[in-house]
């Protein structure tokens, strides 16, 4: 009993890690590592993953490519004992690839992709953990009933080396990368995620979600955004106390505003072709996360005390999702 409680303990405080030893079905959890080559022409995210479903014989582990400029992605289905995941380290393994924050080898051959060779990354800045707040979650990561937890363990990276696509070698040196991950019983009911490292500010990082989050007293707007600029970290969330002030979507953009007792945050989201992707229930994968790597993010970052605008720049290369029951979403958090 304690040796469990101090090897929960342990895995909170390390997002990165796998989290799923021990856990019943449903469970699922995948790492997505964004990749964008040095002159942006070429934009992937791999998205190595386990699902394990309420039906037994959909368990299985997997490993997703995403080209985000043609908009093909490949679902690569292992069985689920071709999934290792080391404990006490983030160190995954699926088949003959390996996932880990610092490199990715990748051996994907079948009759869809063949995808082969290695990447490495450079340092970089995760979303801070400390003991009262174990990451993007803040304390709700102590709570052992969500139905989906999150984190960002790398906002930006340099990237050296390169991938074999189908034949054709893909040169990552010199580009940034971003990698974050969610684990638990299912994606939510709706959310909105977005995130750029492509800034002119260089060091300038964002990552930003809001979802619907189902508690015991029914369910309410849960969201988070982090900015490292300056070396400086800017945290909007539920459990700070900032609340959005605005949210506005659109099929052709996503409007949002957050601000607390001393910040405004203001992001203009433009939209961009999507390709649909599976994602989580509790029972299977499912085609349900409408995913780009062609939309633009515009931040504004205000001080309310001297009314500053401290940020004003566009992330070019985003990540955006919208998915879901938006409706409500938007319905909750409207004035």
């Amino acid at each position: 009993m304690l040796g469990s409680m101090i090897r929960w303990i342990d895995i909170t405080l390390h997002p990165g890690w796998y989290h799923g030893s021990g856990k019943r079905p449903p469970f699922f959890e995948g790492w997505y590592y964004k990749l964008i080559t040095a002159d942006r022409a070429r934009r992937y995210a791999v998205i190595p993953g386990i699902f394990l479903s309420d039906d037994p014989a959909r368990h299985h582990a997997f490993i997703q490519v995403f080209d985000g400029m043609s908009g093909h992605a490949t679902y690569h289905r292992y069985p689920p004992e071709a999934f290792y995941a080391a404990s006490g380290a983030f160190d995954v393994r699926i088949g003959s690839s390996r996932f880990r924050i610092n490199q990715i080898d990748l051996d994907i051959d079948d009759e869809r992709r063949r995808v082969k060779g290695t990447l490495n990354f450079g340092e970089g800045r995760g979303w801070p953990v400390t003991v009262p707040s174990p990451g993007v979650m803040g304390w709700f990561g102590w709570v052992p009933i969500m139905e989906c937890y999150h984190g960002v363990l790398r906002f930006d990276h340099m990237i050296t080396g390169s991938l074999d696509v189908d034949g054709e070698t893909l040169n990552f040196s010199g580009g940034r990368g971003y990698i974050e991950k969610d684990w638990g019983k299912s994606f939510p009911a709706g959310w909105v995620w977005m995130q750029s490292n492509h800034f002119r500010q260089q060091g300038l990082s964002f990552s930003a979600s809001i979802a619907i989050v189902p508690s015991p007293l029914g369910w309410f707007p849960g969201f988070l955004a982090g900015v490292w600029m300056d070396g400086n970290f800017h945290r909007f969330a539920t459990y700070t106390g900032a609340k959005v002030v605005k949210l506005e979507v659109s099929d052709q953009r996503v409007l949002w505003a957050m601000q607390d007792g001393k910040q405004r945050l203001e992001i203009y989201g433009m939209r961009g072709e999507s390709t649909v992707l599976p994602g989580p229930t509790r029972l299977e994968m499912g085609a349900r996360v409408p995913e780009t790597l062609k939309s633009n993010i515009h931040l504004c970052l205000t001080d309310l005390n001297t009314r500053k605008v401290i940020l004003d720049d566009t992330g070019e290369c985003a990540g955006l999702e919208v998915a879901g029951d938006i409706s409500r979403l938007v319905k909750a958090v409207s004035p």
